[in-house]
């Protein structure tokens, strides 16, 4: 297939890896046009899958914010509860719908996804080999300076040395997933992957009232370990935890106030669909996708990791004057629906 025939402009700009660099516990990125990457591809094909440029992975690529990808593919019903793409559409400044494209042995290097969100990946081509591991396991890979590993199938990870307690991890499930096949990645579950063949995939990363419990866990302990790094300057750095907040977001993508927003944004959302509380009866917004239930229970969700956050000290210290609702309201009212609604 040509550009021309392909349904993505030609001049559009991507994303694109260098798989065969690290840059920390990742790879390095740089911006090309769509075009280039596809010439850079048939090139490496043709030299026999070398290239002096090196091995690119087109990754990230947020296509659903192009106006041209609308329509372009539809979204599994498995996994249509999806909180996290909902928040960034009402803001419409950002999504978590992702395109893969690259040619045999690109990849992936060992993480955890963002917030500890769940993630769907289907291939549309070609294959890749996944390398699981459940959420603890990866302690037993941190190497002797405290560190997680960057490539789990390296020969240095065998060193007992540099990564002292390995053998006290278990091996990790391999999972090989063909053309046309759908991965599901729980929450917390580090992972590597590698293509096997030149692979398009499609990939999400989606929170809702499942894991938003799990997200909550995370941030806090993210913002604990900013706090850790940080510590010494504790007693003369004025704002100390504001700058906690700022750091935090600028290394994980939210902060708590932040995280609050979120949580606003779908309560909200999720408020409007009950219209009428009355014995055992709910109304719904038609064309929401939701049913009563799956309402209730988002709220029940909601109101839940809301009680801990409010009363957690850290976000006692963030300044909600600015908010549109007091959280300790907003709270209030999701747990009046939800007790109106216990019967249901």
């Amino acid at each position: 297939m040509s550009v021309s025939d392909s349904p993505f402009p030609g001049d559009v700009v991507v994303p694109v890896a260098n798989c065969g660099v690290q840059e920390y516990n990742s790879n390095p990125k740089e911006h090309m046009l769509f075009r280039d990457y596809i010439s850079y591809w048939k090139e490496f094909i043709q030299g026999d899958y070398s290239s002096p440029q090196g091995c690119l992975y087109l990754k990230d690529w947020h296509l659903c914010r192009d106006s041209s990808a609308e329509g372009l593919f539809t979204l599994p019903v498995y996994f249509s509860s999806d909180w996290l793409n909902e928040y960034w559409d009402t803001l419409d400044v950002d999504d978590y719908r992702f395109i893969y494209m690259g040619p045999t042995g690109s990849w992936s290097p060992f993480h955890a996804d963002i917030f500890r969100s769940f993630s769907w990946s289907v291939n549309i081509c070609g294959r890749k080999k996944w390398f699981f591991f459940p959420p603890g396991q990866e302690e037993a890979l941190r190497d002797c300076h405290g560190g997680l590993p960057y490539d789990v199938t390296a020969p240095s990870f065998l060193d007992s040395h540099l990564h002292p307690v390995h053998e006290h991890c278990s091996p990790p499930l391999e999972v090989m997933q063909e053309a046309g096949e759908m991965v599901f990645v729980p929450s917390g579950w580090h992972h590597q992957v590698h293509n096997l063949e030149d692979t398009i995939s499609i990939n999400h990363n989606w929170v809702n009232g499942c894991n938003l419990a799990n997200m909550w866990h995370f941030l806090q302990q993210e913002l604990c370990t900013v706090q850790k790094e940080i510590s010494e300057w504790r007693n003369t750095m004025p704002d100390w935890h504001h700058h906690c907040q700022i750091i935090m977001r600028s290394c994980s993508g939210i902060n708590f106030e932040e995280f609050y927003h979120f949580l606003e944004v779908i309560a909200k959302r999720r408020l409007l669909l009950v219209k009428d509380i009355g014995p055992g009866e709910v109304e719904r917004i038609e064309g929401s996708g939701l049913g009563p239930q799956q309402t209730i229970f988002d709220i029940g969700r909601i109101a839940e990791v809301l009680a801990s956050v409010v009363v957690n000290p850290d976000f006692q210290r963030v300044d909600t004057s600015m908010f549109s609702q007091r959280p300790e309201d907003l709270l209030q009212h999701l747990e009046e629906v939800v007790a109106a609604t216990e019967s249901l």
